[in-house]
């Protein structure tokens, strides 16, 4: 296999994890916000727009690790590489979903101005923060976990979680860092 085929192959496994976990957390906001927002005639996400965002940010998250400073603090505790990952993706995740609420007004309105203050002007800003918390615990829990396997290893908490790896599968003693 060539070298570019290598790089496409290994971008693409690195782009699962996070896709996986962000497409079904995302549609479980969805839902969230399907049921709040049940017999408001305010206009609901479709599947399709979830899955793609739940890509989009599969792939963020990916290109935010390349960022300098983005894993600022891989010696000190874990508490703070956690809460340091969670604020960037919380303010990315923040303004995507402010974006995706514009994207239906600017249409409506028919330019991007005009659109922003009839959002601004229509918002139901308890529905939007509410997503918001749940984005960030969301959020939270990625990055926490994400952490944790970077400490642990992903071979040591899929024994912890799935019990004993065949004997097969777990590297010889001295192979382990």
């Amino acid at each position: 296999m060539g070298k570019a085929a290598e790089k496409i192959k290994e971008e693409f496994l690195a782009l699962i994890p996070p896709t996986v976990f962000f497409f079904i957390a995302l549609h479980l906001v969805a839902f969230v916000r399907a049921l709040m927002l049940k017999g408001t005639g305010l206009p609901l996400s479709t599947s399709l727009s979830v899955t793609i965002a739940a890509l989009v940010l599969g792939k963020s998250v990916l290109i935010a690790d390349l960022i300098p400073g983005v894993n600022r603090f891989p010696e000190k505790p874990l508490i703070y590489n956690v809460v340091w990952k969670t604020t960037i993706y919380v303010l990315v995740a923040g303004v995507v979903h402010y974006l995706e609420r514009l994207y239906d007004f600017w249409r409506e309105a028919g330019g991007f101005v005009a659109g922003n203050e009839l959002l601004l002007q229509k918002i139901v800003w308890p529905h939007f923060w509410a997503i918001q918390i749940v984005l960030v615990v969301v959020i939270l829990d990625y990055v926490t976990i994400r952490e944790l396997v970077r400490v642990i290893g992903g071979d040591t908490m899929k024994r912890m979680f799935f019990g004993p790896i065949p004997v097969r599968l777990v590297p010889a003693p001295s192979a382990r860092p």
